[in-house]
């Protein structure tokens, strides 16, 4: 087996774990170290990842680079790697639309980059069966080797440039989308003063609705930041299927306003997220009220 030098810009919670596999895979990982936090250079040292001071240097030394970022930088990172003389292999594994995938495809084109499309559905991965990673594209076998030591799972959709991206959108619509609608609904209940009685509801003939709800709005508070343009790129994708849009621009309004959260540690109380969530429309409220006269 050929021994790869992959970059993975940036070795986050969940770009760590698909280094740790191309390690696995027996190759060699880069991570770059300027502007990163403290606990990306340590989740990074901890996994033995090669540091290099600037992008231009890991597209120097890499055939392979792996782009995992928040979906709002996914262009920004591509066009970094086009400036820099790139002519490997690059990895688009964020999740955005099938569109933006194939606008970033076209700058590496452009440029003579090769291109896959990426698409990851799961946790960080580190233990089998948990996490897949979807591949599309004519290089994507090429791709799906830097990964083939596991624990992360792969599977290549094809030579489409979007099915991999389209596959994500579709399945993170469902799981996130659905916790953003309960997070609205509880929220609504709290504000109403029906919240007890609706969770003496779900609980009927002894279901453990209510407290698995409340549990999946505490737990997703930590990423709510991320998710919040990941529903965005939802509602692109709908849009581009001819199918309303507002669904996800909502929950993407729901995420952001959970926002705060991104730094708290422990997942916060439910009642204090459910604040959080009733304080925007407070404020709206209270600036759409005529003054005394």
């Amino acid at each position: 087996m050929d021994v790869q030098h992959i970059g993975v810009l940036h070795p986050g919670a969940m770009g760590i774990s698909l280094a740790a596999t191309a390690r696995n895979s027996g190759h060699k990982t880069y991570w770059v170290s300027h502007q990163r936090s403290p606990q990306t250079r340590l989740r990074a040292e901890k996994q033995g990842l090669v540091e290099v001071q600037r992008i231009a240097e890991l597209c120097e030394h890499c055939s392979v680079i792996v782009s995992v970022c928040p979906p709002h930088a996914a262009l920004e990172v591509a066009e970094q790697v086009c400036n820099c003389s790139f002519k490997g292999l690059y990895v688009d594994v964020n999740a955005i639309s099938p569109q933006h995938v194939k606008q970033i495809e076209q700058l590496m084109s452009d440029v003579g980059i090769d291109f896959v499309d990426g698409g990851i559905i799961g946790p960080p991965a580190w233990s089998p069966q948990t996490t897949w990673l979807y591949l599309s594209g004519p290089s994507a076998g090429q791709a799906s080797r830097c990964f083939s030591g596991g624990p992360l799972e792969v599977e290549v959709m094809g030579s489409e440039i979007g099915k991999a991206s389209a596959l994500k959108m579709c399945f993170a619509a469902n799981s996130k989308g659905t916790t953003a609608l309960l997070c609205a609904i509880m929220a609504a209940a709290e504000r109403m003063g029906v919240r007890e009685e609706l969770e003496n509801q779900w609980s009927r003939n002894g279901s453990d609705f209510a407290r698995s709800t409340v549990n999946r709005i505490r737990k997703v508070t930590a990423k709510a930041w991320r998710f919040s343009g990941e529903m965005e790129e939802i509602s692109s994708t709908f849009q581009a299927a001819g199918l309303p849009s507002g669904f996800h621009l909502a929950a993407s309004d729901i995420y952001q306003r959970m926002a705060r959260f991104k730094d708290a540690g422990d997942p916060p109380p439910i009642e204090e997220i459910l604040a959080a969530l009733l304080s925007v429309d407070d404020q709206e409220t209270r600036s759409t009220e005529p003054s005394e006269p």
